[in-house]
């Protein structure tokens, strides 16, 4: 029976050292990130100036992608609308 206390309490200390490891890592990360953003903010981008007309998609796409659609939903889904990434 002295041998199973040990073993009982081997690992609860294993367990309870990983447990505070893992929370160190956890918040160490946090922080590290924080003062990075503080340090070093995300540049913004410059907006993008959108076109007044979007390209259209030619007809051969079109009918291309609703035919996958037609396939994939088993013909009730819709394209609602198509834009160029």
């Amino acid at each position: 029976m002295d041998n199973l206390g040990t073993g009982l309490t081997l690992m609860l200390v294993g367990m309870v050292t990983v447990f505070a490891i893992l929370m160190i890592v956890i918040y160490g990360s946090r922080l590290l990130i924080q003062l990075i953003n503080r340090i070093a903010p995300e540049e913004q981008a410059p907006a993008k100036k959108e076109s007044a007309s979007p390209a259209a998609v030619d007809a051969n796409a079109m009918a291309i992608l609703e035919a996958a659609v037609a396939q994939i939903t088993g013909g009730t889904g819709r394209i609602a609308k198509v834009t160029k990434i």
